[in-house]
Parts: structure tokens; sequence; C-alpha cells
């Protein structure tokens, strides 16, 4: 079965993404802290006020990513669909959508496929649909071949 691995991908892709925010979070605090009161105390409060800027855009970052592990541990992927839904596996003749979250392109086996999330065009296009069943994306019919 090729969904639980499509999932263990994109927890992959999100672990990565935390990982790379608190890495950034962690320099920008060790950047902050190494900033030493100069004669020109502007420059120290400029370097000090950048360092801050870079953590808490870090830190939003390091939220999303978070949510997003969220979304997917809330998504089984041993659960059969015959629906598009989130945790769906749904082949169209536009390509392999994996109904997680947006982690782009990903190549199991093989077979590349598309993590995208439910609020996706593409996946909002054909939420609900079955297999056999069409729906206009980006003025396309997009068919479901298949769903699981």
């Amino acid at each position: 079965m090729i969904k639980p691995r499509l999932h263990t991908a994109c927890l992959a892709y999100v672990q990565e993404r935390i990982d790379a925010c608190q890495a950034a979070i962690q320099a920008a605090q060790e950047s902050a802290n190494s900033e030493t009161k100069s004669s020109a105390g502007d420059k120290y409060e400029t370097g000090r006020a950048m360092a801050q800027n870079e953590r808490d855009r870090n830190t939003v970052q390091l939220r999303q990513a978070q949510q997003l592990q969220g979304e997917l541990q809330r998504i089984s992927p041993e659960t059969p669909c015959d629906t598009v839904r989130p945790g769906a596996l749904v082949y169209t003749n536009m390509g392999v959508f994996y109904l997680g979250i947006s982690a782009g392109k990903l190549t199991v086996e093989g077979q590349d496929y598309f993590a995208v999330s439910a609020a996706a065009p593409v996946a909002a296009a054909l939420a609900g649909k079955r297999a056999g069943e069409e729906a206009l994306f980006n003025g396309k019919q997009v068919r479901v071949l298949t769903v699981e």
C-alpha cells in the first residue's frame, strides 16, 4: 500500500521544516547574544532588533510547520477512502494526488505523486467526488479514475 509511504514522506517533509526553523531560531538567538555594546550604540540596537525580527519570523514558520504536523497526525493513511477527502489518494487524468498537506511533488517507488492540502484548488474542485466523476479545474475537465 502506497498511502502510508506517502504519509511518512509528508511527515518527514514537515519534520525537516520544523528542524530548520528551530535551527534558525537558535542561530538568531546566538547572534543577538553575541552582539556587543560598542561606542556606536545604535549599531548594537540595530543588530539586536534584526536578530529579534529573524527569530520572530522563524517562530511564525515553526508554528505553521507544527500546524501541518498536527493536520497530518489527524489523518490515518490506512483508512480506505471512496470519495476525495483528506487522507485520500486520488488517481486522475492529470496526475496522482495525496490529500494531506501541501508538500509538492513526492517520488515514491519511482512514481510521482503530488501532496496537496484539502484547501488546494485542485482538491477543492474534486472534493466529494468518486471514481468515474469529473470536475472542472483551471478550465479543464479532471476525471477521477480511482480513489484509495
